[in-house]
């Protein structure tokens, strides 16, 4: 998919690869949902597929929090608090560990939720205030958005699919 130049195209892109993302993550047995078999986010860690869950949220909840610290008139700390942008395995670490107590039927919930949102943030917002000025360094407030919700679904995806293919194969 072509990386989004406007609203329309951004909820576009939000929207599929969501809808696809959990018709795979439903297919996912809640039996096997907290199985650490798939390769995690830092180098030569493993995640289960909850946590690859767990992940998407904390972007999504991320991105939420940078708007509306924003909104207030303060600069977000980038990508989150105590982390910098080569931490980002630490992070994932710490989404995983948010989110550990949580079922799957929870944790699907809750990424439903966080996608709902961040589509009322999308459609909240014009044209020019997504892609028409920086957000964070070079990247537009429309980009930012998409790097840690669509992109990031789309990857997980192809994750989820490959470990269905065999660990379904195998039960």
């Amino acid at each position: 998919m072509a990386v989004p130049q406007s609203k329309v195209e951004l909820l576009d892109a939000i929207g599929d690869s969501y809808c696809k993302l959990t018709r795979d993550l439903e297919r996912v047995p809640p039996e096997l949902a907290r199985e650490s078999t798939l390769p995690g986010h830092a180098a030569g860690t493993m995640m289960s597929p909850a946590d690859l869950v767990a992940y998407l949220i904390g972007w999504n909840e991320l991105v939420l929090s940078w708007f509306e610290i924003h909104a207030r008139g303060d600069e977000p700390s980038f990508p989150a608090p105590g982390f910098t942008w080569n931490q980002l395995g630490e992070l994932a670490q710490k989404f995983y560990s948010d989110h550990a107590a949580q079922s799957w039927t929870g944790l699907l919930t809750r990424l439903a939720a966080a996608e709902e949102q961040v589509i009322a943030l999308v459609e909240s917002m014009s044209d020019d205030e997504l892609y028409g000025a920086l957000f964070h360094r070079r990247y537009t407030a429309g980009r930012m958005i998409q790097f840690n919700t669509s992109s990031p679904y789309t990857n997980a995806r192809r994750r989820i699919r490959a470990w269905l293919r065999e660990r379904i194969s195998m039960h």
